[in-house]
């Protein structure tokens, strides 16, 4: 198994290229994106966190964080989430939502699965850049998480 998945800060969970890009550009340039991996869709994400599929044989690493995209390929953000905070083992991973979707249903379903935050990628390049840095920050340096 390639060694860049044994120690992960940061699993992307993003099907858009472009905002994949920005996002670990900027995760890079603030020197939080060295430990990064990027998965397509939920399936992907999945695979990931349980060593399955592409991912089977990964040490049972958890990531720091998770930001995850609603809408996705083969099986949604929503889904995802739900499968993680129902997991003991996975549950306190934090998941930080990031996607261009602003319908409160989303954020309702989000918050009672237990999101940690819901945050809505601005339309401008550099403002999502400076929002996903942000999150960053709190998440992997003020943040404390169980051992």
């Amino acid at each position: 198994m390639n060694s860049r998945f044994e120690q992960v800060d940061i699993l992307l969970v993003e099907d858009s290229p472009a905002d994949a890009e920005l996002t670990m550009r900027a995760l890079r340039k603030a020197n939080l994106g060295n430990h990064l991996v990027w998965v397509k869709d939920g399936q992907e994400a999945l695979d990931f966190l349980y060593s399955t599929g592409d991912f089977e044989g990964r040490a049972d690493r958890r990531p720091k964080l998770v930001l995850l995209d609603l809408k996705l390929p083969k099986l949604d953000g929503i889904d995802v989430l739900r499968r993680v905070k129902r997991d003991d083992d996975k549950k306190t991973i934090p998941v930080v939502i990031l996607t261009s979707s602003n319908e409160e249903r989303d954020i309702v379903e989000s918050y009672a699965l237990g999101v940690n935050s819901y945050l809505v990628k601005p339309v401008d390049f550099q403002k999502l850049g400076e929002q996903v840095v942000a999150a960053g920050l709190y998440w992997l340096v003020a943040n404390r998480l169980p051992n």
